[in-house]
């Protein structure tokens, strides 16, 4: 059986010191270095923010809207983020102390400035794949792991697409390999994504099988 990690969004602008930080987001780097180190995986693939400066997701592409006050992109309700993960910046780039030499693949997303992308596997509006899914059924993927930043928005999205696009395979959530923004909105992505048929886990058990 195919083994797949998936680490969404490690990277300098969702860890603290980063343009949209999550709260402790730096501590689940050792927990991604430790699964990618241990053999366990096949294939590792790492998805990347990587907007445009103008991406219209970011506040200051909206005169008059505040950071985190909900607005519309494209007729469609759209929270306004502040710039973050600009194509190019240190802020995109992955965190220092992950071991990117590990990564088999990079999955870029985010990049159309018209649509946000929280899911490695499709934008918002479900409309555009990014592709990720043709690649993990070329290589044969049955079951997929994964973790990253932040829980209750790229992480869930791209978990429940993950079921969605890809009938047939385990899909699981690395509990100790993610931080959330919001505890309650956390705790509803994780409910959403269990009931979808995401199976809660943690690094320890994956390590000990």
């Amino acid at each position: 059986m195919t083994k797949a990690l998936l680490i969404i969004d490690l990277q300098n602008g969702f860890c603290p010191g980063g343009h949209l930080p999550v709260a402790e987001g730096d501590q689940v780097v050792p927990v991604a270095n430790r699964l990618m180190k241990s053999g366990h995986y096949d294939v590792i693939i790492a998805s990347q923010d990587w907007h445009p400066d103008n991406h219209g997701s970011f506040a200051s592409q909206h005169p008059g809207r505040k950071v985190f006050e909900l607005g519309e992109l494209s007729g469609k309700p759209q929270m306004m983020w502040p710039d973050h993960c600009i194509q190019g910046t240190q802020d995109a780039e992955f965190h220092p102390d992950l071991a990117v030499s590990l990564i088999d693949f990079v999955q870029r997303k985010g990049e159309d400035p018209a649509i946000d992308s929280y899911s490695a596997f499709r934008d918002n509006d479900k409309n555009a794949l990014t592709g990720l899914d043709r690649w993990l059924k070329d290589k044969g993927v049955r079951e997929l792991d994964i973790m990253g930043l932040a829980t209750d928005f790229c992480v869930k999205f791209s978990a429940l697409d993950a079921r969605n696009l890809l009938p047939g395979v385990s899909v699981r959530l690395i509990t100790d390999g993610c931080r959330g923004i919001d505890p309650q909105t956390v705790a509803a992505a994780i409910a959403e994504m269990t009931a979808a048929g995401v199976v809660p886990i943690t690094s320890d058990t994956i390590l000990s099988s």
